[in-house]
């Protein structure tokens, strides 16, 4: 993931989620928010651009 998150987006249809094994997290990869797993490497992206977190704790 860490090279991944290094990277520009993906596409501009897809968001981080595209990467995802998780099948909820799956359901997310087309919405229009750059959206990142909780992952070490989300908080340190958002830190080293001057970014809040958002957490969602999910819904479907």
């Amino acid at each position: 993931m860490k090279e991944y998150l290094e990277r520009e987006r993906y596409n501009e249809k897809y968001n981080w989620l595209v990467m995802s094994k998780s099948p909820y997290l799956k359901q997310h990869e087309t919405n229009p928010v750059n959206w990142l797993e909780w992952s070490p490497e989300a908080f340190q992206k958002a830190k080293r651009e001057g970014k809040p977190a958002f957490l969602s704790i999910g819904y479907s």
